[in-house]
């Protein structure tokens, strides 16, 4: 089953975040995403012709997030939006946070 087909999972802390090269293995099924050097966090900018779109886009990105209750920062500019993923709960990244790439990435 592919990362875009599954579902976000509650993560509870304690739970040991993804080692790097879990993450790295990972960040094969993705797209322009980029991978910290720590490993904590993803990363990707979407541009856009205007901010009209790039807020579109957004409002996208968040319907996702609230139906998968896992949320990525979201900064809008104008043409461009960026994302940044991480699993607060356990300082580190999930695999909810490359499910919800992968998802960002089908809009």
């Amino acid at each position: 089953m592919s990362l875009a087909e599954q579902k976000c999972v509650p993560c509870e802390g304690g739970t040991m975040p993804l080692t790097i090269q879990e993450a790295q293995t990972l960040m094969k099924d993705l797209q322009g995403w980029t991978l910290s050097e720590s490993a904590r966090n993803l990363e990707k900018e979407y541009k856009f012709k205007n901010f009209a779109e790039a807020l579109a886009f957004a409002n996208k990105v968040g319907a996702i997030a609230e139906a998968e209750q896992h949320h990525p920062e979201i900064e809008i500019g104008w043409g461009r939006v960026e994302i940044e993923l991480t699993t607060h709960a356990i300082g580190g990244l999930s695999m909810n946070d490359f499910i919800i790439a992968a998802k960002i990435d089908k809009i």
